[in-house]
Formats: structure tokens, sequence, C-alpha cells
């Protein structure tokens, strides 16, 4: 079976998309079939995937309302050589139609339950706020992945954050999980950042993830040339610390399966 991961945090600009896809190229690159799943309406991981948002068939909109099934929605053809649900502008109107549907909040898991077992991993990139589609990818996920800038701001939101996903996941999904928190736009020579990342290991221990994603200017360039960054610059320090992170990510799911396993 395959595990859903939803990249969620409501605060905005701390490279949730550039997580969502350079994580799910890098988990392509290592052969697992990997799903993305594009929730916000901006449609900035579908750009990112090298799939242009205003030519697609298909998006979340057909998915979530119009209950079309996955395997109709899916873009192969990305530059990431992962599976895409895209998203555009139409899932701003899925937003408002979910608050007309019964069992609202389940409409993803449902659309999604026959074809877990086809992926290895699925990514789910959420909308920078607490709506019903970010309810939705909650609902279907396993775990949740914070990526977070080490700001005292953002220590902060993290609190609220993690508050929400105990809640959401008392109502909507008694298994959800932290997969973890990850570092973003690192700089080792603030000294703020080393500060906020020492309280983040003491208080969430080893649900942080060791990889650190660091500030890149190839990191930052790739999105406008519709690619992750490891097709765009292997060699760049982003790219190697998405791969990190991914590495770092099966072992963990690898570890957790021989666990239940046993």
């Amino acid at each position: 079976m395959g595990k859903i991961i939803a990249i969620a945090n409501q605060k905005g600009g701390v490279g949730k998309t550039t997580t969502a896809v350079n994580l799910a190229a890098s988990m392509a690159a290592t052969k697992r079939k990997v799903l993305l799943i594009d929730l916000d309406p901006q449609g900035n991981a579908t750009m990112g995937s090298g799939v242009d948002k205003y030519e697609v068939a298909a998006t979340a909109y057909e998915l979530l309302i119009e209950e079309m099934p996955l395997d109709q929605v899916v873009e192969k053809d990305t530059t990431g050589k992962y599976d895409l649900v895209a998203a555009n502008s139409d899932v701003t109107a899925a937003e408002i139609k979910l608050m007309e549907c019964f069992a609202r909040e389940l409409k993803l898991r449902n659309a999604l339950a026959k074809f877990k077992n086809h992926y290895d991993f699925i990514i789910i990139d959420c909308p920078p706020s607490l709506n019903m589609l970010t309810v939705n990818a909650m609902a279907a996920a396993d775990s949740v992945l914070v990526p977070m800038q080490c700001e005292y701001y953002a220590l902060e939101g993290l609190t609220a954050l993690m508050d929400t996903i105990n809640k959401l996941a008392s109502v909507v999904n008694p298994d959800l999980a932290i997969e973890g928190i990850l570092r973003t736009m690192y700089d080792p020579r603030n000294r703020l950042a080393n500060d906020v990342s020492e309280q983040l290991k003491t208080h969430f221990g080893d649900k942080v993830y060791r990889t650190v994603i660091p500030r890149n200017v190839r990191l930052a360039e790739a999105p406008s040339f519709g690619s992750p960054v490891m097709y765009y610059d292997k060699a760049s320090a982003g790219a190697r610390a998405y791969l990190a992170l991914a590495g770092e990510m099966i072992r963990r799911a690898e570890k957790q399966k021989t666990k239940q396993v046993a």
C-alpha cells in the first residue's frame, strides 16, 4: 500500500510547493512510483512540473466534484517523472462546491481509495490556508510533512498548526500522524536560524528531519523553467538536499514497515 503525505503549513512562503515538487521528483528518481496532487488553486506545483495549468484536460476539480476516476485525471508527462493531478483556478470553484457535498471532507480519501496501492508515495500540496481542500488532504493522508523557516514567527505558527492537525485528526482522521518537520531556506550563518533549529530539535526530537534545505538560487530558479531542481541543476545544493530528504524519508518508511510486520 502506498503512503499518502500531505505537505501543509498555514503560513505561505515557507517552501511548501518547492518541497512537494522536488520531493516527488527525488522519490521518483529512486525508482519509486509517485503521484503528486496539486490542491492549490494557484497551480504552482503543476507549472513547476512542466505542465501548463491553462491547457490541462482535467484537474483536482474533476477528481473531487465530478468524481472522475483518478486514472482519467492524472497527467503522466511531467518533467519530474512522476504522475500529477493538476490544479488551476477551477480548484477554487471546487472548494466552494465542496461545501454543498455530502461527506465533503472525505471526497479525496474516497477518490484515492482504489488507487492507493498503485503508488509507493502520494504527495499532496495543500493550499496555504485551512480550507475545505486542506481538510480533504488531511482526511486522506497518513501523515503531514510541515516545511518551515527557522524564524521566531514561524515557531509560533508551528504550535498553532500542530494544534490544528491534532483537532482535525480527532474529527476526520484518527490515524493522522506528523511525518516530520522540514527546515527550509536554511542559512547556517544566521544565529536566529540556529537558535530556532535547536528549539525545534528540543521540542520535536526525531520528528525534525536531519536533512535541511538551504537557501539556494538554483532552487528558486527551477520553477520558472517548469522543472524540479534535480533536472535543472543536479549538482546544486538544493538538488542534493532534496535527494537526501527523499532517502531519509524512504529509510523511515521502510523501518516503520519492518516494525509493523514484527
